[in-house]
């Protein structure tokens, strides 16, 4: 819709994990170029950790660099690992082509195997990307370190990534993972960008689409910031209304006013503050402070209202129409909130 109005060929801002988009700051090129090493050198034999906050870009991370492995790397990307056991175990065998339905976990294993050692001979690699890993369960994270045991002339046969969100590391330190992450070789956290970051994000993803003209002047982008908390998925969402309400108000520069008017409409994107309830302070002498009864007002049954009289009817009328006014301005909230909580989240 407002692509033509901008002279733009696409829309910069879709929050789909398109390639073509994929903007490489310092921290995601680090990121990538771990992703690489875990998979190229042939020393590497243990497992690779990729962690973020949510829309950080780790998804995208893993479509670049699948689009760069040739031929010779068998890869499968697990997105959904929220299963059970056999059904996991399942999941992973039909990525990778197999068409047999395993019925038991021993005749998986069996096949697993024969599959790893068919492609090891053949010169090929096997990469197993388990991605949003923080779902899975400790027996299916066993699992996954157990894979790594399948092994020729003493070389582990498969490269496993998990990449997740923070949880996966709280998860990860606990007494009972500790044999899987004694395996973890590689490790790296993607840090949410800075305002420098941001700005040249907007800008790199305007240019892709096919415009050099600064569209978002620097007040805009520092509130984009600020909202966004240096999150690119969120940052997609905020620029994408921007310039969709720039378009309706036939404006080719979106300033502030713009951008706080966009994030007031997906208010669901504004990150709540945090209140912490104090802990009831105790008295020094008798101890925690008791809750004082209050006395209940007096019962106003023989009150009688004098002053009050009845409203004329035109001013009935419009406190009804008032009513009306605010029941289906908060409705059509409402709605708009859900729509764009299941579109995005």
């Amino acid at each position: 819709m407002y692509t033509s109005f901008y002279g733009l060929q696409a829309k910069p801002f879709q929050i789909s994990t398109d390639p073509t988009f994929l903007w490489l700051g310092e921290k995601h090129r680090e990121a990538i170029s771990m992703l690489k090493y875990g998979i190229q050198k042939d020393a590497h034999a243990g497992i690779l950790l990729l962690t973020g906050d949510v829309g950080t870009g780790k998804t995208t991370l893993i479509n670049a660099l699948f689009k760069y492995l040739d031929k010779n790397v068998l890869r499968v990307s697990i997105t959904n690992p929220n299963l059970e056991g056999l059904d996991f175990l399942n999941y992973i065998a039909a990525a990778y082509g197999s068409r047999k339905e395993f019925t038991s976990k021993s005749q998986f294993l069996i096949n697993f195997s024969r599959f790893l050692k068919n492609a090891h001979a053949k010169n090929k690699k096997v990469l197993l990307v388990v991605d949003e890993a923080q779902l899975l369960s400790h027996t299916l994270l066993e699992e996954i370190r157990l894979f790594s045991n399948i092994e020729e002339n003493g070389q582990s046969l498969i490269h496993t990534f998990l990449v997740g969100q923070h949880e996966l590391r709280e998860k990860l330190v606990r007494p009972e993972n500790r044999a899987l992450r004694q395996r973890i070789t590689l490790n790296y956290n993607i840090d949410a960008l800075v305002f420098e970051e941001t700005d040249e994000y907007i800008r790199y993803r305007l240019q892709v689409a096919g415009t050099s003209e600064r569209i978002f002047t620097p007040d805009a982008v520092n509130r984009i910031h600020q909202y966004a908390t240096g999150l690119p998925r969120k940052i997609n969402i905020i620029c994408d209304h921007a310039l969709l309400t720039g378009y309706v108000q036939n404006l080719r520069q979106i300033g502030a006013p713009i951008v706080q008017e966009c994030v007031k409409d997906i208010s669901i994107l504004m990150t709540p503050e945090k209140r912490v309830s104090s802990p009831p302070r105790e008295n020094p002498i008798q101890g925690p402070l008791q809750t004082v009864p209050q006395a209940s007002p007096p019962p106003i049954k023989n009150r009688v209202d004098n002053d009050t009289k009845p409203l004329p009817k035109d001013m009935a009328e419009k406190g009804r129409k008032k009513q009306i006014r605010y029941f289906i301005a908060t409705a059509v909230l409402i709605l708009l909130a859900v729509t764009v909580f299941f579109l995005f989240f």
